[in-house]
């Protein structure tokens, strides 16, 4: 192969890649804005297809609640893994009661549930979880519920 097919195919493919990390970032900018309520920021750190797990993806980002900020009544279309790295957050999915989690503590959601409460536990002290997803590839993280 020559050098200036070579050079093309690994520009496509990191242009591919940075499309994908686009559409990830913009994504997770709109979960901001409409889904975590209240200026609840997130951040994405990674986003990476899972080789042996076909169509499957992973994805790391934070979730950073302000004093007293939640997010609104929501469910994943993945397996959710969080851990809380600062603060206390109260969360609750439908047929549960309510938890509040500390730093150090962790929890799951199933694509399955429906996530009731996610909220600050502090109205002083921000609140800090950093999130694992295991999801469908380019699917939506967050979805509204009504």
């Amino acid at each position: 192969m020559k050098l200036s097919q070579q050079l093309s195919q690994k520009l496509a493919q990191k242009l591919s890649q940075f499309g994908r990390q686009a559409i990830f970032a913009a994504s997770i900018s709109c979960v901001s804005f409409s889904v975590l309520a209240h200026e609840a920021s997130v951040t994405p750190l990674m986003q990476k297809p899972l080789k042996g797990f076909p169509g499957q993806e992973g994805s790391m980002l934070i979730v950073e609640y302000g004093p007293g900020m939640a997010s609104e009544k929501h469910r994943h279309d993945a397996h959710i893994f969080a851990y809380i790295i600062e603060g206390a957050v109260t969360m609750q999915v439908e047929g549960s009661e309510p938890v509040t989690l500390v730093a150090g503590d962790t929890f799951y959601e199933s694509p399955e549930d429906i996530h009731l409460v996610s909220k600050n536990a502090s109205a002083t002290e921000p609140a800090r979880i950093v999130v694992f997803s295991l999801n469908a590839k380019d699917a939506p993280i967050v979805i509204p519920v009504k």
